[in-house]
């Protein structure tokens, strides 16, 4: 049987450290915690920088932190993962810098499935049957909402973190928090009535469903079926920020938009300001030139109805009708001149006709116009006797004269004929 170590106390007064290393070295004499094998669940796995695993081995009653040192875990056939179950060989000793009691692994190995992992698997399984995790359903996030609601714990650092980004990013934006328990038993009830209490407003533009990280336990309500399906059924797209980046909810899977932690969701949910300016110029340069692009159609649209207006307008037909009858007054002016003209000259060939055979014309040629005292014109010798009175016609004039003598030519004419 181990002793234990010399140890400077006394009876009366123990430090801190004196307690603690006392209770290590009781751990360390104790043969059976010294090589012992221990099965369970793991949870909060991770792996330091430095190659060392830290882990948690649970059941349904306890917990047990456990570390493995590089040199084992590179002896492992297997990567271990949040919600194996495994069975752990090792010894149990203090960590005297926190006080606390664990599991320092030499070799581990799997069990499968441990039962939270496999209610995960199961239930994923499920919705995703359903449809519940297709990408049809997807809601697109809005680019610049004006007011977004949450559902955390009002009292929790992923609040905070949050509304700081919020602020930082988007300062245009508001906030509405439905502050519920994110953790245990009753929590997902809550997360239930939170989401269908904001979704059923009119003002809210999206919603984050958030916690921050911590064990599969710890992040258990957000694998709960029902909140599952109030996710799916809201008519508001929804921000999953649940944990780290290495955890997967089933919350996760069924939102709009998956975000690895809390404030990544805040940045998911709004544009940052500083990287509007460009975005904006952008877009007033493309309405620019919108505008100019329609005015140029507008325009052309314009001139292209003025210039049907001006082939339809009454104005058109007048001028067109002025044209033609112009050219109707010219036509009829240019047939009335040849008329007239064809009557000058018919006129002017009946006065060279009527000048041929005038009295006057008669005249000027030396003939002389004989009337008897009654002004008939005498035309043959046998209408006048010696005595009777004449006035003779010429062309500058007339006298009167007496007939002395009648002879008449064609009697003499036809004598001769006789004889």
């Amino acid at each position: 049987m181990a002793f234990l170590r010399s140890t400077n106390f006394t009876a009366d007064s123990w430090t801190v450290s004196e307690l603690t290393q006392y209770i290590r070295e009781l751990f360390e004499i104790d043969y059976r915690l010294q090589d012992l094998e221990v099965s369970g669940e793991i949870s909060n796995f991770s792996r330091a920088r430095s190659g060392h695993l830290y882990f948690t081995l649970k059941d349904d009653k306890a917990q047990l932190k456990c570390v493995m040192w590089r040199s084992a875990a590179e002896r492992l056939r297997f990567q271990p993962q949040d919600g194996d179950a495994v069975v752990v060989n090792g010894r149990i000793s203090v960590y005297e810098a926190s006080g606390v009691y664990q599991l320092y692994a030499e070799q581990m190995s799997p069990l499968g499935q441990g039962d939270l992992a496999a209610a995960f698997e199961a239930l994923k399984a499920k919705l995703a049957d359903e449809g519940l995790f297709d990408a049809e359903f997807k809601k697109p996030i809005p680019p610049f909402p004006r007011k977004i609601g949450i559902v955390t714990s009002a009292d929790a650092a992923a609040l905070r973190d949050i509304i700081n980004v919020l602020r930082r990013r988007y300062p245009l934006v508001s906030v509405l928090i439905a502050p519920t328990l994110v953790q245990g038993a009753e929590a997902p009830p809550q997360i239930v009535r939170a989401l269908r209490w904001l979704d059923g407003r009119n003002d809210i533009d999206s919603i984050i469903v958030a916690r921050g990280g911590g064990s599969m336990e710890d992040l258990w309500a957000f694998n709960d079926e029902n909140v599952a399906r109030a996710i799916f059924a809201a008519r508001h797209p929804i921000i999953s920020g649940v944990g780290h980046e290495v955890d997967f909810t089933i919350a996760d899977f069924v939102a709009d938009l998956r975000a690895p932690t809390p404030s990544a969701a805040a940045e998911l949910a709004v544009p940052d300001v500083s990287e509007l300016r460009p975005y904006f110029l952008t877009v007033q340069q493309q309405m620019k030139n919108l505008v100019l692009e329609r005015i140029g159609q507008y325009r052309w649209q314009v001139q292209t109805l003025r210039r049907s207006l001006n082939h339809l307008s009454p104005r058109v037909g007048i001028a067109g009708s002025r044209q033609r009858l112009d050219g109707w007054q010219s036509r009829l002016d240019r047939a009335v001149q040849r008329r007239l003209d064809r009557a000058q000259h018919r006129l002017n060939l009946l006065q060279t006709q009527l000048t041929a055979v005038s009295p006057k014309a008669t005249l000027e040629r030396g003939y002389a116009i004989v009337r008897d005292g009654d002004g008939q014109i005498i035309r043959t010798p046998a209408a006048v006797q010696t005595g009777d009175p004449l006035t003779v016609q010429v062309r500058d004039g007339q006298f009167g004269a007496v007939v002395a003598d009648v002879e008449d030519n064609k009697k003499e004419e036809w004598n001769a004929d006789k004889r």
